[in-house]
């Protein structure tokens, strides 16, 4: 798991890639990343892709100069951080810990 930031100089737009490795995700069948960049809206939530190797990866196009707060969901009922968030921050209203990447 690693989250890849790629920062583009023709427009202020990073291009974060969001992964999960097949360990993280094994008999997982749907793979979302939600998060500050998607309102924490299942149905805006961003899909990630399987590859190959089993794991599962997306790519989201946000603002730098911010920290996003986000959480992976597997098929719709289990959460799960990023192993290598950049920091993890309190839940609101819970006792788990959102993923943050700082841009």
């Amino acid at each position: 798991m690693a989250l890849v930031k790629n920062y583009l100089k023709s427009k202020n737009i990073c291009k974060v890639t969001f992964s999960l490795p097949a360990e993280a995700v094994a008999d997982t069948k749907k793979v979302t990343v939600l998060g500050d960049f998607n309102g924490w809206d299942p149905s805006e939530a961003t899909s990630l892709k399987k590859q190959k190797d089993g794991s599962y990866k997306a790519i989201v196009e946000l603002e730098p100069g911010r920290e996003y707060q986000f959480r992976y969901l597997l098929d719709g009922e289990k959460w799960e951080n990023d192993w290598e968030a950049d920091k993890y921050v309190p839940a609101e209203g819970s006792n788990d810990e959102n993923s943050v990447v700082i841009l």
